[in-house]
């Protein structure tokens, strides 16, 4: 069934919560897809996830109507529809700040291609690096040299993978260079223009977060 005529434009009023939940019921209906399930409705689907019916039907209907009454959502159409209103039904190049470990990983990590994520290049500032690839191929560049690249390969994406004291200065070029998406997962809060979406992603937060978790699991077991 093609729902395309149902889909409709969100506007400013849709959370980036939302959009964070519309990525977790595209990964749920990718393993109902890979498992040949043909429809399901939104409290099987809440059910199997352990997700929520009425905030999957909040959610979905801040962009169309998808469910057909007696059948429920249609797996292959509704995860279309997902990925073309996240923006993955087209190829997003990326770029990532620093060659160094997390760097490397980071580029080679064969998830990001699957969903459409395309790494284009690595800079860094270490001449013994430039002019070298990750194990997969992906290209090693000056710094210097962004503005250049991020304009030739249409870059969409910058990824901040440099130690903390560097990566602000880091992700002034980036602004510099004209991109208008960064993830970064340098320490730190950093700067950027309203114009462009910055998103953090703390390691060391999310494991004292786990700490504090086992702290009071701990805690529990001793009273």
């Amino acid at each position: 069934m093609n729902l395309q005529n149902k889909l409709r434009p969100a506007g400013d009023q849709v959370s980036e919560l939302t959009t964070n939940r519309l990525s977790v019921y595209l990964r749920c209906l990718n393993v109902l897809d890979a498992a040949g399930v043909k429809t399901i409705s939104s409290q099987a689907l809440a059910d199997q996830f352990r997700l929520n019916a009425a905030q999957i039907r909040k959610d979905l209907a801040c962009f169309g109507e998808f469910g057909v009454r007696g059948i429920g959502y249609y797996v292959k159409d509704l995860k279309r529809h997902l990925r073309q209103i996240l923006g993955l039904d087209r190829r997003i190049k990326v770029a990532i700040m620093g060659a160094g470990n997390l760097g490397l990983a980071l580029a080679d990590y064969p998830g990001f291609r699957q969903e459409g994520f395309v790494i284009v290049a690595l800079f860094d500032n270490t001449a013994e690096k430039i002019g070298q690839q990750s194990r997969t191929g992906v290209p090693i560049h000056d710094i210097k040299e962004l503005k250049r690249i991020a304009r030739r390969e249409r870059i969409g994406i910058a990824v901040i993978a440099v130690p903390a004291a560097s990566a602000q200065t880091v992700v002034d070029a980036v602004v510099a260079a004209g991109i208008k998406a960064v993830l970064n997962f340098s320490p730190g809060a950093l700067r950027v223009p309203a114009a462009v979406k910055l998103k953090s992603v703390d390691l060391t937060v999310s494991l004292e977060s786990l700490s504090f978790y086992l702290a009071q699991g701990e805690a529990d077991e001793a009273t």
